[in-house]
């Protein structure tokens, strides 16, 4: 008796409305109407900022005050730059996090001005700062993810030609393999 195995892309009731095609087609559109709303509720912060800017230089300088919204609005730029980029690539940038946190950790640095922070809270600052960098590096350094996943020509690491190179390649593995058969 034989049975019929079930398609790999669909769910046990492949005729009806269970396909996980459409449902994650979906959920991605849903996810992308969030990341949308988020964009906008962000835009709108951005305004409101810079409004609280224009507001703060026309009244007696507060230095501190005034610094730390506009690196408040840096960070919320960053951020907005990182849902344009999930927007884009369906992929959160480590990058541009990274780049987040570098900044907001030094808005708080400048915020609370560097001479009254414990000496404690200042090495850990500065070790967490470390490693962000290193992985800073390391992400500039490493080739997109993305890239690496989709082997089209232009990704140069893994583009070798295509489908062609991969069936050119396992003709010449079954031909070594024949060869190394024995006789018999």
């Amino acid at each position: 008796m034989y049975m019929q195995k079930r398609q790999k892309s669909r769910f046990l009731f492949s005729d009806r409305w269970l396909d996980r095609h459409s449902i994650v087609r979906n959920m991605e559109a849903f996810q992308d109407l969030i990341v949308i709303v988020l964009c906008l509720g962000l835009f709108a912060v951005m305004l409101i900022q810079l409004w609280g800017i224009a507001i703060a230089l026309m009244q007696p300088l507060d230095y501190k005050h005034v610094t730390a919204k506009i690196l408040f609005v840096l960070i919320l730029v960053e951020l907005f730059r990182l849902l344009m980029v999930y927007l884009q690539e369906h992929s959160i940038s480590v990058g541009v996090a990274v780049e987040v946190t570098i900044v907001s950790l030094l808005r708080e640095v400048v915020v609370h001005g560097a001479l009254e922070i414990s000496w404690v809270n200042t090495l850990a600052i500065c070790g967490l700062l470390f490693v962000l960098g290193g992985l800073l590096v390391v992400c500039a350094k490493t080739p997109h993810m993305d890239c690496m996943s989709a082997n089209t020509k232009f990704c140069p690491i893994v583009y070798r030609g295509g489908r062609e190179r991969q069936n050119e390649l396992e003709l010449q593995y079954s031909r070594q393999s024949d060869e190394n058969q024995p006789l018999g």
